[in-house]
């Protein structure tokens, strides 16, 4: 029984440090996403797109995977980028880049889980961002 309880102060005494040493990067991280939203408002993002859907769904992923945040955001913005005449093309690939990329949490990500997942995790969300804005419209002109 001894045995189990210093086991388990030894594990907890190893998270919490891990935890403080990670607290720094995660409230830099929560403080540029509140800078970023702050400053960044939907409408200055939707004159960035062209109109050309080769071009706007990999820029709109691209936006998305820069200005990540949470899904609830997303669809406040997502409605205001279809309201300014942006394809749904270009819109889901930002919402879903929005919600799954994140690049500005890349450094936190790379502190605790390591680089390389860190980076192969981010590459393959962006992929699939564009994948799922595919199909995710494609299945939404079909059903009426």
């Amino acid at each position: 029984m001894d045995s189990r309880v210093e086991r388990l102060r030894t594990a907890t005494i190893k998270a919490l440090r891990g935890f403080a040493m990670t607290l720094p990067v995660l409230l830099g991280v929560m403080l540029l996403l509140g800078l970023f939203k702050t400053y960044v408002t939907g409408n200055m993002i939707a004159a960035v797109f062209t109109g050309d859907g080769w071009r706007d769904v990999p820029l709109g992923a691209a936006i998305g995977s820069i200005s990540a945040g949470n899904p609830i955001t997303s669809y406040v913005i997502g409605g205001e980028l279809l309201d300014s005449d942006v394809s749904l093309f270009a819109v889901t690939a930002f919402i879903v880049a929005w919600v799954t990329v994140g690049v500005v949490q890349l450094p936190a990500e790379i502190g605790t889980l390591g680089r390389r997942f860190a980076l192969l995790r981010t590459i393959l969300s962006f992929l699939l961002a564009l994948l799922v804005s595919a199909i995710t419209v494609a299945i939404a002109g079909v059903i009426p």
